[in-house]
């Protein structure tokens, strides 16, 4: 090997990101390979590549043992230590067996090696790089489609979006450019399979640190996401800052925050909600737009019953459960709503409070 092909080796490292080390053992574990199968050995061997020059040497490795097992592989301490008094038990002699003829035949059977190595380094880093983005936004291209998935090009690698994870009723022509959330990386023996998604509440999440500062630096933080993807979302949020309003934070001068991720999302509707630590008011705020008459709590069961207003059942609830079903999942509590009627039909007493239902609330 030349100290030009080791120079162009080492610019291929450079231009693929690979580290030297990386090539040089690739580069090494090739030319064992070529020797083994040229020339027939049942040695260990070892290959050694001077990083100046780019001369290599074939050595042959042979284990000093007290009793020999394999004369292809040991030798016996008498033995060895006829060539060299210092030799012990457990010593390794290596002696050069470099061919002459070599250099031709190593070029050959290296190279594919070679490639192979240089390709399971470039999948490596490429895998590292998504999988340290995880949970994390993408922007890419819609390259092929198929199923009704969507193939997406990342640049590097390749994202799949596929039925389950697409919003009800979106569609993308070839070349859209879209947004997605990285749910899952793995390892697959074409490389790299980055799997996405435009459904998960990750995705809500991670457009508003993006799009508002305060949640960035820490003064807002979101507590809590509950999604149903192309229809409404539920997003409870707090403020570090007595100063600063949360709910504005999110929403914008003029709402232009929150319409900017509204369009991003194709038009589904997005409630806002104040978190609080109190779980009576927190859910009275999660069920908004809907008011609230009274909350009663059952901490050990982690149930609550609402009283909501004659007039505002149905709103409370939502289309088809909506409402309800997303209050919960913000929340983390199964809630039983009943309006005022059905409440005393039951029997049950309540006492009528006032809450503070902070929220945005997308008509």
């Amino acid at each position: 090997m030349s100290a030009e092909l080791l120079e162009a080796l080492n610019d291929l490292g450079r231009e693929k990101g690979i580290e030297p080390e990386v090539i040089l053992d690739a580069v090494e574990a090739a030319l064992i390979s070529a020797y083994k199968k040229n020339f027939g050995s049942m040695q260990n061997v070892r290959v050694s590549i001077d990083k100046v020059t780019g001369e290599f040497h074939v050595y042959a490795c042979t284990d000093v043992v007290e009793e020999v097992t394999n004369d292809r592989t040991e030798i016996s301490v008498a033995d060895a230590q006829k060539r060299n008094p210092a030799y012990q038990a457990g010593d390794v002699i290596e002696t050069e067996v470099t061919p002459r003829d070599f250099g031709r035949i190593a070029a050959q059977t290296a190279k594919q090696v070679v490639v192979q190595r240089i390709r399971e380094a470039e999948r490596g880093m490429v895998y590292n790089e998504f999988f340290n983005r995880e949970s994390d936004i993408v922007t890419g291209t819609i390259q092929r489609i198929e199923n009704k998935n969507y193939f997406i090009d990342l640049g590097k690698v390749e994202a799949v979006l596929g039925v389950s994870e697409q919003i009800p009723g979106e569609e993308y022509n070839m070349f859209d450019r879209v947004k997605t959330y990285i749910v899952e990386v793995r390892k697959s023996a074409k490389g790299p399979q980055v799997l996405v998604s435009r459904t998960h509440p990750g995705l809500l999440k991670r457009l508003f640190e993006l799009e508002v500062p305060e949640i960035q630096e820490g003064t807002v933080e979101i507590k809590s996401v509950a999604r149903e993807a192309g229809s409404r979302s539920k997003l409870s949020v707090y403020s570090n800052d007595e100063n600063v309003d949360c709910i504005g934070a999110c929403i914008g001068a003029k709402g232009t925050r929150v319409q900017a991720i509204v369009n991003e999302l194709r038009g589904e509707k997005i409630d806002i909600v104040k978190w609080n630590e109190d779980p009576a008011v927190y859910i009275a705020s999660a069920l908004s737009p809907a008011k609230v008459v009274d909350v009663q709590i059952d901490e050990e069961e982690k149930k609550a019953r609402v009283i909501v207003p004659d007039y505002q059942l149905s709103l409370a609830i939502g289309k088809e459960g909506q409402n309800a079903r997303l209050a919960a999942k913000l929340t983390g509590w199964k809630i039983d709503i009943k309006s005022e009627t059905q409440a005393q039909e039951a029997g049950i007493e309540y006492e009528e409070r006032e809450f503070e239902q902070d929220d945005y609330t997308e008509v």
